[in-house]
């Protein structure tokens, strides 16, 4: 039994959230989880990867993505709740499906806003070094914590500022870039972000392919706001659809203008694997000048902090449905009166995400460490998500006769994308979705049999 039905049994209204977020405020908070220029940190390990070929791996990611935004935008029709994938699945697949979607979705809400987080850190540091990294990243989890617990709305108003200044910037980009171009020319072929600079390979491109993938991540956190959207929850279904198609617009363009402006050759930058992670602003720095570096490393540190204001709201509101399916302990669904928040269930994300960050900030391999596990937890989400569109269209028939391309094809063409990028992860990421895995079917265990001994 659900807390919903306790809830009606007893009489007790179940905890609820306020209703105050529009289409733009949605895609506000999808727009800054994923970051407008979140290529920017890893174009020169696509490039390498898929020689030279970048925009040919955007183009095709965002089709890849494409497929679990259209099962979101199915679920959430029949799931309109804040437990995003953990509701879908438990409606879909049942009560145990549902849990381990969300207790894995867990492992990555929790642990993306710390990498974002620690960016900030690192891009703040780079600019001010006489202040350590770690103390930035603490100030953002600090400041960004603030402001989610200030209110849903509140927090939309200022983080839809920073987007203007991220796009703004990145605008500025575009346009420096094109006179660049008109005005020198290009440093490769014009075509060559398509078809490679040193002859096209498939396999290049679908190898990077799982790597372009994970910029995408966040889009999803727009389906944890359903309970807080104004208007039905079409309008999430759509925000869901439209920002993965702007952001994937947006990272074609500016992959396209730094591709044909990278003064080395992807085989250049493959034998040097230092160079990749700096490949973007060496490029600004090439062809506009230092100062155009600047500016786009202050909008990556304050676009960070925000893209992890947005990852940090997303998990309390996860927690806050598990807490209300009891799930998770039920303390964390009260909801604060005055603002709408769950401030328990969000305290309780920041409180993780400051300890992860803060720990990562002050060991030189740190970054690498939360990177390489903090993905596969929403793969495997996702993958229980098609699923769940299986489940309930096509197995169930629950609403009438399913359209098998919408209802079969579209989710196990998803799933097997989901599974190509989990096969292609690093095996430390492998190892740490295991285990987590197993924690949480040990924890379900318990709690089915606790839930048994109950009833007897």
């Amino acid at each position: 039994m659900t807390s919903d039905e306790t809830a009606a049994g007893s009489g007790v209204k179940a905890p609820e959230l306020h209703r105050n977020l529009g289409f733009r405020d949605l895609v506000v908070y999808g727009l800054l989880f994923i970051a407008p220029m979140a290529p920017v940190g890893i174009f020169g390990t696509l490039d390498a990867k898929s020689h030279g070929a970048v925009v040919l791996v955007y183009i095709v990611a965002t089709i890849a993505m494409g497929f679990t935004a259209f099962s979101y935008a199915q679920m959430v029709r029949v799931v309109p709740l804040a437990g995003s994938v953990f509701a879908y699945a438990r409606k879909g697949l049942g009560q145990g499906p549902g849990f381990i979607a969300g207790w894995m979705a867990m492992l990555d809400y929790l642990l993306i806003p710390a990498v974002a987080y620690l960016f900030s850190g690192i891009a703040m540091n780079s600019l001010v070094p006489s202040v350590s990294r770690w103390v930035w990243t603490a100030l953002a989890v600090v400041v960004t914590t603030a402001l989610n617990l200030w209110g849903v709305r509140a927090a939309a108003r200022v983080g839809f500022a920073v987007l203007l200044l991220e796009i703004a910037v990145l605008g500025v980009f575009v346009v420096a870039a094109v006179v660049v171009l008109v005005q020198d020319g290009s440093q490769r072929g014009w075509l060559t972000p398509f078809t490679g600079d040193g002859g096209f390979s498939l396999t290049a491109v679908l190898g990077a392919v799982s790597v372009a993938v994970l910029s995408y991540l966040g889009f999803d956190a727009i389906a944890s706001f359903a309970e807080e959207v104004t208007g039905g929850s079409a309008k999430v279904a759509r925000a869901v659809l439209f920002c993965l198609v702007l952001a994937g617009v947006l990272f074609i363009v500016q992959s396209y203008l730094a591709a044909v402006l990278e003064p080395m050759s992807s085989a250049q930058l493959a034998a040097k694997p230092a160079a990749q992670g700096s490949a973007f602003y060496d490029t600004v720095d090439a062809s506009v000048g230092s100062w155009l570096h600047d500016l786009v490393a202050v909008s990556k540190a304050i676009g960070a902090a925000f893209a992890a204001l947005a990852g940090q709201a997303a998990a309390g509101r996860l927690l806050f449905a598990m807490g209300r399916d009891r799930r998770l302990p039920h303390v964390l669904s009260r909801v604060n009166g005055p603002s709408g928040v769950p401030r328990l269930a969000v305290l309780l994300a920041a409180v993780v995400t400051l300890i992860a960050a803060v720990w990562a900030a002050r060991r030189d391999d740190g970054l690498d460490r939360l990177v390489s596990v903090v993905d596969i937890g929403a793969l495997t989400a996702f993958l229980l998500l098609h699923a769940s569109v299986v489940g309930w269209f096509a197995v169930r028939k629950a609403e009438g006769p399913p359209v098998w391309w919408r209802h079969v094809l579209m989710p196990v063409l998803g799933a097997a994308v989901t599974i190509a990028v989990i096969v292609e992860a690093t095996s430390t990421a492998q190892w740490v979705g295991l285990i987590w895995l197993v924690a949480g079917l040990m924890v379900f265990g318990v709690q089915r049999s606790r839930r048994a001994d109950s009833e007897v």
